[in-house]
């Protein structure tokens, strides 16, 4: 044995199972790294009949073309790779108008014990009790689609949002005359508490504020708790009627086609208009030239990821990089239909 320790030790090095001096641990690994060892592990799941329980908490999609189908599609693909392994998947779903409905699929989570779970912390308060709860068991969980920074996660896999914003900005600073303004629209109930959306912000603000110092430009924050309602149509209608001087939008989420169908209703044109994510409705607003940019993060790809990293940690025993940015991939019509 080119280590000199027994097959014992070994084992309890490959399975984690502790009682191994660091050195004697440190030296086995690079041998194992060295002989680019891989442990038959469908032999060894089969053996111990042992079944993981993977938990998912995401939002809950609005339709069948909205953004949160699409990292369901990558979480079902890695299912399809790791279910061999005793691994099951138990999908929790969440309002996103209601963060009462995050907390109570927590609490099932919880109760069903999992030994890993993905989430996207929509909310940032209900999130970080959430995460508290899963600390004091010692069970990992991974980040998608938005990130606290300053949490023991396991992974995060999704945009830097606050990268995202600032792009947005570059992207209407150039497109948009100089002395123009901008508004900033958030489609979103208790915005604050949405983390994502509160970063996108951020970023947008900072570059004006680098760029300019006491910014040039004016910018225009406002919040839309329900854009369906004829009142929260006219009032983003009447902003920019008494705003003529607006020449650009940032919309922070996916629902950038809302504002697609007020601009268009009411004849509104000539103004820049920046979104997110390639759903159905987005896209058709994009070619026909309503929306001028959608930045995107593949989603698909984070769903995936996230399943695989609790898998790798949790059976391969691998480490993993604890930020995964995705790419801010910037389409518009006239690259639309190369993007994959």
């Amino acid at each position: 044995m080119k280590a000199n320790v027994s097959i014992g030790t070994v084992d309890r090095v490959i399975h984690n199972r502790g009682e191994v001096s660091k050195a004697t641990y440190d030296k086995i690994l690079n041998i194992i790294e060295e002989l680019e060892y891989k442990p038959n592990l469908m032999a060894s799941t089969l053996a111990s009949k042992r079944t993981l329980s993977f938990a998912v908490l995401v939002p809950e999609p609005t339709s069948t073309e909205a953004y949160w189908n699409k990292p369901m599609i990558g979480i079902r693909k890695a299912f399809l790779e790791v279910q061999h392994y005793g691994v099951n998947i138990n999908i929790h779903l969440f309002k996103q108008s209601d963060s009462q409905t995050f907390g109570k699929e927590a609490d099932l989570i919880l109760d069903s014990n999992p030994e890993g779970v993905v989430l996207a912390p929509f909310f940032s308060r209900e999130s970080i009790e959430f995460i508290g709860e899963l600390k004091k068991r010692n069970i990992p969980y991974v980040f998608i689609d938005s990130n606290i920074s300053d949490s023991e996660k396991l992974s995060y896999i999704g945009q830097d949002s606050f990268q995202s914003g600032t792009l947005a900005a570059k992207l209407l600073d150039y497109s948009i005359p100089q002395n123009a303004s901008v508004l900033i629209l958030h489609f979103a109930k208790e915005r604050d508490n949405m983390n994502h959306l509160v970063q996108r912000e951020k970023g947008f603000y900072e570059y004006f504020n680098l760029t300019y110092g006491i910014s040039t430009r004016k910018l225009i924050t406002i919040e839309i708790e329900d854009p369906t309602s004829l009142e929260s149509q006219e009032k983003i209608r009447d902003i920019l009627i008494s705003h003529p001087d607006i020449k650009g939008i940032f919309v922070t989420n996916s629902q950038v086609y809302y504002l697609g169908r007020i601009l268009e209703y009411y004849g509104i044109s000539g103004i820049r208009v920046i979104g997110h994510d390639l759903i159905r409705e987005n896209i058709d607003f994009l070619k026909r030239g309503i929306v001028d940019f959608l930045i995107c993060q593949r989603p698909e790809e984070q769903g995936y990821q996230a399943i695989q990293s609790l898998f790798e940690h949790l059976i391969l025993k691998r480490k993993i990089q604890s930020e995964n940015f995705t790419s801010i991939d910037i389409v518009t019509k006239e690259n639309i239909e190369y993007y994959k």
